[in-house]
């Protein structure tokens, strides 16, 4: 079938993108297949955009699916919860369909494509096969499915598993492959959340030896490795021992800077997550005075190692943690706001960041990214200029479109608290 979208304004979502206006992109089983100014046609279904702005779907490199984000009056203990919903065949089928509601909420706030970097059994991967054979509705999904890291390492028991020696971690990952999974995900320190100890947010869990023995079991199955890591010294451990993506982050030195570029490793920066904890009134974040303090420490490490990285030429990719407290499934176009803000970037660099630099870190540059001839026809079209007006015109999308599918003006069931606590934060930048 062939769609021809006519009368936009077109930004491609590459480095030296410029505004190509009153345009006509025609799309035909789910491939771009013409880019070129607006004419008169006499094709069947030609759809006027009235000079909408036309962006590529955004991607978004680090979420986790069993959950929402939503704030809640008490906190319930997340081992508890993951093991109780895997108990039985019914809770496995209920902690499904939260899962497979976080992936349709991705999509029609506009993200085409996602990464899943710790989640609930093999369900990430069972969706993603789901999404692919269209039994239902989601994203493009590479997954990862449950990390691997210590007994009592972050988030042992909920999203990873706990392995207790070499051979248990390796027979993990042989399994994750056999479920086919995308990625490998480490938890290689531990987070703000679960910090012991004042200004260590990211306390070393997982030794040399252990995060060597997955990088190496990994990469011999054709698999990449994502790591969670919160402090330098778990940085220096994770590059020297083979780790493909930096989570998350933290300060860094020269030393760290020429890791880096030695294993041509890739820093993956996720502000969402921080800025709840480190900057909300702890009455409404619930964040204690350790987690406040820690949640300062590691927003402003994930702030100068992110510069520090841009500096000296290292590529950096964007995701947003959900479903750590606050972040949603529709509120990745707030971090690319936040890179914008917070780390100085350029909105240009910002949405080129959100969307092919970010394909080119999961290596599907050739198929999404970009609004080229040839890619996959997953875009977003929105009311005004996101590089004018702000990333915030993403949060209404006028249309989404994922390969061979078109949602018009989609809604997504949105938290009030959430809307109201990080506009006010967003704000004050």
């Amino acid at each position: 079938m062939k769609t021809i979208y006519k009368n936009v304004n077109i930004l491609n979502g590459t480095k030296d993108m410029v505004l190509q206006k009153n345009m006509m992109l025609t799309v035909e089983n789910g491939i771009i297949v013409s880019i070129e100014e607006a004419k008169d046609t006499t094709e069947n279904n030609v759809i006027g955009l009235q000079g909408r702005f036309l962006i590529p779907g955004l991607i978004n490199l680090h979420i986790h699916t069993p959950g929402t984000g939503f704030p809640k009056k008490k906190e319930a203990d997340s081992t508890k919860l993951a093991k109780l919903v895997m108990s039985n065949k019914f809770l496995q089928q209920v902690g499904k369909a939260i899962c497979r509601n976080a992936l349709k909420t991705e999509l029609l706030s506009g993200t085409t494509t996602v990464r899943t970097v710790g989640g609930l059994g093999n369900f990430d991967s069972q969706l993603r096969d789901e999404i692919n054979r269209g039994r239902t509705v989601g994203p493009r999904v590479l997954s990862s499915d449950r990390a691997v890291t210590i007994p009592g390492g972050h988030m042992e028991g909920s999203v990873a598993y706990g392995a207790k020696s070499i051979e248990e971690f390796e027979h993990f990952i042989e399994e994750n492959a056999k479920a086919n999974v995308d990625w490998i995900k480490l938890m290689i320190t531990g987070g703000v959340l679960d910090a012991k100890v004042r200004g260590e947010p990211g306390e070393l869990r997982m030794n040399s030896q252990q995060v060597k023995a997955c990088c190496d079991k990994a990469h011999n199955l054709g698999l990449k490795v994502c790591a969670h890591v919160e402090s330098p010294k778990g940085i220096v451990m994770a590059l020297e021992n083979g780790v493909d993506t930096i989570e998350h982050g933290a300060a860094m030195n020269e030393e760290i800077i020429e890791l880096f570029k030695k294993s041509n490793a890739v820093l993956v920066c996720t502000i969402s997550p921080a800025i709840p904890l480190a900057k909300f009134d702890p009455a409404v974040s619930k964040a204690s005075e350790i987690v406040l303090y820690n949640s300062e420490v590691l927003l402003e490490g994930i702030l100068a190692g992110t510069r520090k990285c841009l500096e000296n030429s290292i590529t950096v990719g964007l995701g947003t943690d959900s479903v750590c407290p606050f972040i949603t499934h529709y509120d990745m176009w707030r971090e690319l706001e936040y890179f914008h803000k917070m780390v100085g970037v350029s909105r240009n660099f910002a949405l080129h960041t959100g969307t092919l630099i970010n394909a080119s870190i999961l290596g599907i540059e050739d198929e999404t990214g970009s609004i080229e001839v040839g890619k996959s026809a997953d875009f977003i079209v929105v009311e005004e200029n996101p590089l004018t007006h702000g990333f915030s015109t993403i949060r209404k999308p006028y249309l989404v479109h994922f390969k061979d599918q078109q949602y018009l003006q989609p809604k997504v069931k949105k938290n009030d608290i959430c809307e109201r606590e990080l506009d006010k934060y967003l704000a004050t930048l």
